[in-house]
């Protein structure tokens, strides 16, 4: 690296001295061994951007690889599923050529093609995948098509007749309608699944029953809680950073090691030792049952009311655990660094001489804090709520342990469907909703405050 940069000064220091030299005549500036001063110039331009280039080229490849990619084939696949048509190519070819018959149709061509589908499917033991993408709009289709798929060399003209006998839900309007929509490799189905919509057979988009409709309520949920966590990460790191940037450095220095100290340890140890602090019988109800908590419930009247509500369970005590109080408290104690340490950073860089003169100008102490020392905070402010809402968003592994059904966020949905019923569409269509609700709060956050002000510590 020193003998690059010193090659590279070697090269400029000749073009300034050759510009520097007396030149005779009339033609261009040349260097000491005759080469036109701005072709050198050029030149040792374009080294230098090489060099940077191949400086930077590893991180670009890293970034590309672990980031820029996955999101392109995450993207690709919540609107991409080739598996019926992969698998259907003869029927597909007729949803192609009859575009405009709905339902079941009467054509014997297109049972037979389907009946050729699933001999192929037999042989090649598809038959479960063709029927897993059905089933993804119309649950109960995969047993169908294997059912169906098993005694395909049985099937003879007229085929209708033949399926039919088979299975009734080879007649079923709604089925075709599926799978003419699956015929197409791309399709946005798994986006309207994933704010619990769906496609009738004509092409409407309806509303899916209510009992069916889950994930609007748990991105909702996700949302919500995202933004209590935050705020309350606010509110307990606000006063931390204060004193971080107002004590004595020697001081300062030994309560931001306190703060950091949870980096220290693992997250998976972090959370399990909640559950150790919230469950009935943990450390906290015990705590608050020595103290006469519950008795001073009883006394007061409040012991039922709390029980009906749910805040005090059948064994006497808080229900902390397996529901979104607990997914709060564990997931606020985690992130609660991430909003003191932007905090910090901004507070420890004003100068507390602002706030001396609005004093020594007759301000009292809370409208000099308010009106002098808050508005310089809020680039620190917004990057901490931002950094921990996102965070927040995302998580996974606290609210799987310690939120319960009723803690559940949407990505312990996507984790589902990525792992238990392998629909990695439909995990992905989650996944790009979420992407665009993380991107719409960074473009709030540039419109309100400005990205170049963002400071994270």
């Amino acid at each position: 690296m020193a003998d690059t940069t010193a090659a590279d000064n070697s090269q400029y220091k000749a073009a300034a001295l050759a510009a520097l030299a007396p030149q005779t005549g009339k033609g261009p500036l040349t260097t000491a061994d005759g080469t036109p001063l701005k072709a050198a110039l050029g030149k040792a331009q374009r080294q230098a951007r090489i060099r940077a280039f191949i400086l930077v080229a590893p991180l670009l490849a890293f970034i590309l690889i672990t980031f820029i990619a996955p999101i392109g084939s995450m993207l690709f696949r919540s609107v991409n599923n080739d598996s019926f048509s992969a698998n259907a190519p003869a029927l597909s070819q007729w949803f192609d050529q009859n575009p405009g018959i709905v339902g079941v149709p009467e054509d014997e061509a297109a049972w037979a093609a389907l009946a050729a589908d699933l001999r192929i499917a037999k042989k090649e033991r598809t038959a479960g995948q063709m029927g897993t993408r059905i089933n993804y709009d119309l649950p109960g289709s995969r047993s169908l098509f294997t059912k169906t798929g098993r005694r395909a060399d049985k099937l003879e003209a007229p085929f209708k007749e033949a399926f039919e006998k088979v299975d009734k839900r080879w007649v079923d309007p709604d089925l075709w309608g599926v799978m003419r929509r699956g015929s197409s490799p791309n399709t946005a189905s798994f986006y309207y699944s994933a704010v619990d919509l769906t496609q009738q057979p004509d092409g409407s988009v309806v509303a899916v029953d209510e009992k069916r409709a889950v994930y609007k309520d748990i991105f909702v949920r996700t949302l919500i809680l995202s933004a209590l966590i935050a705020g309350l990460c606010f509110l307990l790191g606000f006063p931390v950073a204060h004193m971080l940037a107002t004590v004595p450095t020697r001081y300062a220095n030994l309560l931001l090691i306190l703060v950091l100290l949870p980096f220290w340890t693992s997250l998976l140890v972090r959370t399990t030792s909640w559950i150790v602090l919230l469950q009935s019988q943990g450390v906290v109800n015990d705590a608050l049952d020595a103290l006469g908590f519950f008795t001073l419930m009883q006394k007061l009247a409040l012991f039922d009311p709390m029980q009906q509500a749910g805040i005090i369970g059948s064994t006497g005590r808080l229900e902390m655990m397996f529901n979104q109080a607990g997914t709060i408290i564990a997931m606020v104690h985690i992130l609660l660094p991430f909003m003191i340490l932007p905090l910090f950073s901004v507070m420890k860089t004003i100068p507390p001489s602002y706030v001396r003169a609005a004093r020594s100008l007759g301000a009292s102490q809370p409208r000099a804090f308010w009106k002098v020392y808050f508005p310089q905070t809020i680039p620190g402010i917004g990057a901490g709520l931002l950094l921990v809402f996102i965070l927040a968003v995302g998580y996974y592994i606290t609210p799987a342990l310690v939120g319960g059904a009723k803690g559940t966020l949407i990505s312990n949905l996507i984790a589902f469907h990525i792992e238990k019923s392998f629909n990695w569409s439909l995990a992905a269509a989650l996944s790009a909703i979420l992407l665009v609700i993380v991107l719409i709060m960074y473009w709030l956050y540039d419109r309100i405050i400005g990205i170049d002000n963002m400071k994270l510590g």
